[in-house]
């Protein structure tokens, strides 16, 4: 897994493009998106103590993927996860992204 310094990272390789954290009136919000490593990309963002991911199919038309563009998807529980620590998101948008390709 790699946070890709101004957008490059290898292909082939896992790597989280843009992260985002922060805590607004006591909540958490955490977003981001990358690369799966194989042409296809994902967004992930926290709701609540859960963390959404979702993986899009390869060559997408525009820069906002549509639901028919959505390849599969996974949620976790983060209760366990350090979220305002960049190491411990991305551990767990990685294993959740593991997750959803294991799903479909």
């Amino acid at each position: 897994m790699s946070i890709a310094d101004n957008g490059q990272f290898s292909d082939g390789e896992f790597a989280i493009e843009d992260m985002w954290l922060g805590v607004f009136s006591s909540k958490i919000l955490a977003s981001g998106f990358g690369q799966v490593g194989d042409g296809r990309s994902f967004a992930f963002c926290i709701e609540g103590q859960k963390l959404l991911v979702e993986v899009y199919r390869p060559q997408l038309k525009g820069p906002v993927p549509q639901p028919e563009d959505v390849v599969a998807t996974a949620r976790r529980n983060v209760v366990d996860v350090d979220i305002t620590d960049e190491r411990s998101l991305g551990a767990a948008v990685r294993d959740a992204v593991a997750l959803a390709d294991a799903s479909k």
